[in-house]
């Protein structure tokens, strides 16, 4: 019998999983607002004002943009620890792209919540 000894920081599925679930999250909600914009032609500011106004839509619209946040996060730390070699300016790139997602993400809630 083979033990298989697993070592590491085990990130590899979980990574995965984000990135595959956050994948189908954004696709669901491009195909509806794809959808949308192809059943209401031709769009008004008014209908985007209202399509805006239901909470469900901004509920929708937040998933999306963490979604997305989350599925960049995972690919762009991928890339850094591939192709960035030293470890200050690896941390100072990670670094600086967290403090942007978060920002993005405090824009995103300030623009969906400003749409009365």
């Amino acid at each position: 019998m083979v033990s298989r000894v697993v070592s590491g920081a085990h990130y590899g599925v979980r990574d995965w999983l984000v990135q595959r679930f956050s994948a189908v999250i954004m696709l669901v909600y491009s195909v509806t607002l794809i959808a949308y914009l192809v059943m209401h032609q031709p769009m008004q500011y008014a209908m985007w004002h209202a399509l805006f106004s239901y909470a469900s839509m901004r509920y929708f619209t937040l998933l999306f943009a963490l979604s997305l946040y989350l599925h960049a996060w995972v690919g762009v730390r991928d890339i850094l620890m591939d192709y960035v070699r030293l470890t200050w300016i690896r941390l100072t790139l990670q670094v600086a792209t967290i403090v942007a997602l978060v920002l993005y993400t405090m824009w995103i809630v300030t623009i969906l919540w400003s749409v009365k």
